[in-house]
């Protein structure tokens, strides 16, 4: 996320493996996909490569060529530049680097290899000057998302006790969570009618996007601790599985729980019947764009940050960001999201009398102020979580991002 955000996998340089060979021809386009997980997880990476599949279908001549699991536990010993210099080899001219932790050293790489271009995922380097000429950056917004999966729960709960499985902390994991408890606590007092100081909301961090044994907590275990303390809603912020499945264990022990998965569109899959639903990105649009601008010549860097298509959400070629409900909804609770959905969508295009969360008085959890009563916070305000992003001239200058009060968990 920020230019100086600390990388968390440890990449040392040796022969890169795994790559999906891909010769490049005369009719061809080469573009290369660098996955932090699985293309199979069901989660963050799947949606990544199933997008590049989506280019293929729709491109003529496009080719994907793919590495997987570039991280510190399946891959302990290949860079970035290494991945990157065996794309290059065989011919892709734009490379898509698809996480956070990549976002530091795709800066450097794009610096060595001017002539292919170079888009990281969820970072935002291409938004400040002296980024290469050759980097751009995009993420969905996955914020309206997050806000309707906080809905959704505080909809479902009996107990009034949500736990959220958190990565590690960044900027945008931060954001993701606020965004959930501020959906989580409109809807428990708007549509259920509760006090929302009495819903807890808890957040657990693992550690890292993903389970690492012996390095992260163990998400199963982490799932399992919220129901025993009484949360009978979990919702996911990793690139996995694990709360769905432990609720769905539980489910089948006779235990009244629900999940809410995350990422991928198909996440409610493994348990439908527990699923809340799935906020996921549908990344197809900005990688068919991005290919076709690199393809015609007419590419230019830059940040974009893509919201959904507010006339239809679940688009699959127009909407950056998703929500499919799951078999745990009633109608009544869907009918509530769908007004829910609605508000947000007339408050994120400017209609009169639209749902805008992003509203103060809303407070850190160290007590400082994020928005003023009536203040409606910025673009950049809500992308950093911090009040003074607006004044930044650099990103090293913006406060770092904190949970926001009444969140049960730590923000460091």
């Amino acid at each position: 996320m920020l230019r100086k955000l600390t990388v968390l996998l440890i990449l040392t340089a040796v022969v890169l493996g795994g790559i999906v060979p891909a010769m490049a021809q005369d009719d061809e386009f080469i573009f290369g996909v660098i996955l932090v997980g699985p293309k199979d997880d069901h989660g963050w990476s799947q949606a990544h490569y199933e997008a590049g599949l989506y280019v293929e279908e729709n491109v003529p001549g496009a080719k994907m060529i793919v590495l997987e699991s570039l991280n510190s536990a399946d891959r302990p010993e290949t860079t970035l530049d290494s991945a990157v210099q065996d794309m290059v080899d065989q011919g892709a001219q734009l490379i898509l680097t698809t996480s956070a932790d990549f976002e530091v050293d795709t800066t450097v790489v794009a610096d060595l290899y001017p002539d292919v271009t170079f888009i990281n995922a969820s970072g935002d380097d291409a938004a400040w000057e002296g980024a290469p000429a050759n980097l751009g950056n995009f993420m969905g917004q996955m914020e309206y998302g997050k806000m309707i999966a906080g809905c959704a729960a505080a909809l479902k709960t009996q107990t009034g006790q949500i736990g959220y499985i958190g990565p590690l902390i960044d900027p945008e994991t931060t954001r993701l969570v606020n965004s959930v408890y501020l959906g989580a606590q409109y809807c428990y007092e708007n549509y259920r009618g509760m006090d929302p100081a009495e819903l807890q909301f808890s957040v657990t961090w693992i550690g890292f996007w993903f389970n690492i044994p012996g390095v992260t907590l163990d998400p199963t275990e982490v799932a399992n601790a919220f129901l025993d303390d009484g949360a009978d809603v979990l919702i996911s912020g990793i690139d996995t599985t694990e709360a769905i499945v432990v609720a769905n264990q539980r489910a089948a022990e006779g235990d009244d729980v629900w999940a809410v998965s995350y990422d991928y569109k198909d996440g409610c899959a493994e348990a439908p019947d527990i699923c809340l639903g799935v906020p996921y990105f549908n990344w197809g649009p900005a990688y068919l764009e991005t290919v076709q601008a690199v393809m015609d010549g007419t590419w230019a860097p830059g940040w974009a940050w893509n919201a959904p298509d507010w006339s239809d959400i679940n688009n699959p070629d127009t909407t950056a960001v998703g929500y499919e409900y799951g078999n745990g909804l009633t109608d009544e609770e869907k009918a509530t999201l769908d007004e829910f959905i609605a508000g947000l969508a007339a408050g994120a295009q400017g209609e009169e009398g639209g749902l805008n969360l992003w509203t103060g008085p809303l407070s850190f959890q160290d007590g400082s102020v994020f928005l003023e009563d009536g203040q409606v916070a910025s673009e950049k305000q809500i992308w950093y979580q911090a009040a003074n992003a607006d004044e930044a001239a650099t990103s090293d200058e913006i406060t770092p991002p904190q949970l926001f009060e009444g969140i049960v968990g730590t923000s460091e």
